[in-house]
């Protein structure tokens, strides 16, 4: 197990120089496209170009080959790499912020809300998809089919709106004017917004929200690995030795089926930390995704691969542990 641990984390390291690559690459073009985006810190005021030369140095955005479209600016790419893994340093956003305190302040919104996406997924999805797969055919089965497909059929921004307007906004105006619910109920549960004074209760909309689509999924998935092991030899066996069928179903059947449940969990771990921007958006939660898209509005490259390098380097972490989970949940998988 520690040999793999070990070949693992030696693979972390072309995946992460990789990434940082292709943004790097990518952000390098637009600037090249569209111009130096320091001129939009002077508004409207025309700089010289002893001005926007000097601000672009501070920024990291004074390098030649930002004026060569193509360039794929390679001396800045290592330039960048030195900052990161060297000094640890990420750079800094328009306003001359570190990109290190931009993460630490919105890091902790992001991972409540997709702590919470990913529980009820767990909870509901996991559940459902066993009902519906030891019970193929009847009632619970198809309406757990019919309702995932519904959910994946609507796009999460449209879902967000939907549950912000419609729920939050009229029905939470009736609760907060009755004034027969707690606080936390009527203005932090029920609130079209996040409240920093309710830091957990008003981020339980969005996250269910944002794992909606990837708990119908999870559903999903789980109904057709219950199928599939269900009829399995040895869960037969296991009937005909007389072991209980709670035992044959928990055990054995439930076990075998997470595997790749717990694969997409994984895989899906790093999806919401990226994908929270439209969620965090439709609420006002001041968490990653909006610092992404707000740096991908305002053209700010140290932020952009700042934020990326960090999720990338959430996400491997993840797959990691769920490869090791594999073995706990199936003795039959070594790592030599």
């Amino acid at each position: 197990m520690g040999r793999y641990v070990v070949r693992r984390l030696l693979q972390f390291i072309p995946t992460v120089l990789g990434a940082i690559f292709l943004l790097h690459y990518l952000t390098s073009l637009g600037i090249q496209m569209t111009g130096n985006p320091a001129r939009a810190i002077f508004g409207d005021r025309r700089p010289s170009e002893a001005q926007l030369q000097a601000m672009s140095e501070s920024l990291g955005l004074g390098d030649k080959c930002l004026e060569r479209v193509g360039d794929p600016c390679i001396g800045l790419y290592f330039d960048r790499l030195s900052d990161i893994f060297l000094r640890f340093d990420l750079g800094m956003n328009f306003t001359r912020r570190p990109v290190t305190d931009i993460i630490a302040d919105g890091l902790s919104y992001t991972v409540k809300i997709v702590i919470i996406a990913i529980i009820f997924e767990i909870l509901v999805g996991i559940t459902a998809g066993v009902l519906a797969g030891l019970r193929s055919g009847n009632f619970v089965d198809y309406l757990v089919k019919i309702s995932t497909v519904l959910v994946i059929s609507v796009p999460v921004f449209v879902l967000g709106f939907l549950v912000r307007d419609m729920f939050l906004v009229n029905v939470g105006n009736s609760v907060r004017s009755s004034g027969n619910f707690p606080d936390w109920f009527a203005y932090g549960l029920m609130s079209p917004v996040y409240k920093p004074d309710y830091p957990w209760a008003s981020l339980i909309i969005p996250g269910l929200v944002l794992g909606s689509i990837s708990l119908a999924t999870t559903a999903r998935l789980t109904r057709t690995s219950i199928l599939e092991n269900v009829r399995a030899d040895y869960v037969r066996t296991g009937r005909a030795k007389g072991l209980s069928e709670k035992r044959v179903i928990g055990v054995h059947t439930l076990r075998n089926s997470l595997i790749p449940v717990v694969t997409y969990l994984g895989i899906d771990f790093g999806a919401l930390m990226g994908g929270a921007v439209v969620t965090e958006g439709i609420f006002g939660v001041p968490g990653i995704g909006r610092e992404i898209f707000r740096a991908i509005a305002q053209q700010q490259p140290s932020v952009v691969v700042g934020i990326t390098t960090a999720l990338v380097l959430v996400f491997l972490v993840v797959n990691l542990l769920v490869d090791i989970l594999y073995a706990v949940l199936d003795p039959r998988i070594r790592y030599d």
